[in-house]
């Protein structure tokens, strides 16, 4: 989730993604043995998921000379720059407005109506409050409340080039 980055993260990521007219939606880091992983997730303002993968590869070099010279990661690691893509993840506010009406997975910090996994359909997203429906039954989840999020992408025939 994008309120999750560090802020030390953040301040050291958004500008450079910024400079290239993208937006920054998540940074992940796997952590433990060395190499660790950072995955940056960012795209349009647009929000349509159409990076180029040449401007991924320009931003991900620009991170990683950033990252070496301030020491920021302190072993080895891997950099992924990456679109959101089919299952684009939820990260922020805005995602959430622009998935409305489509099908999303939400994991919360904590049980809600005993449970922390939903699989629905977005029927509303207002004042930082997800409404879910799930299976006719409609959930109410704070947006603070998402440890993850992300829209499920439903498969079709022009997918794979094929007739709708």
């Amino acid at each position: 989730m994008y309120g999750d980055i560090p802020a030390a993260m953040r301040e050291m990521v958004e500008p450079i993604v910024t400079a290239h007219g993208l937006e920054l939606v998540d940074v992940e880091q796997h952590q433990g043995r060395a190499p660790w992983r950072v995955r940056v997730v960012v795209d349009t303002p647009a929000g349509d998921g159409r990076v180029e993968i040449e401007r991924c590869a320009e931003i991900s070099r620009e991170i990683g000379v950033n990252f070496d010279a301030n020491d920021t990661i302190p072993v080895a690691y891997n950099l992924e720059v990456s679109s959101p893509g089919f299952d684009r993840a939820l990260a922020r506010q805005k995602d959430f407005e622009r998935a409305l009406g489509s099908e999303v997975q939400i994991e919360t910090r904590a049980p809600i109506a005993g449970r922390r996994r939903f699989k629905g359909t977005l029927a509303a997203f207002a004042q930082g409050e997800a409404s879910v429906v799930v299976d006719g039954r409609d959930y109410r989840i704070a947006f603070a409340d998402v440890a993850k999020a992300h829209k499920v992408h439903q498969f079709t025939r022009a997918d794979f080039g094929g007739a709708a």
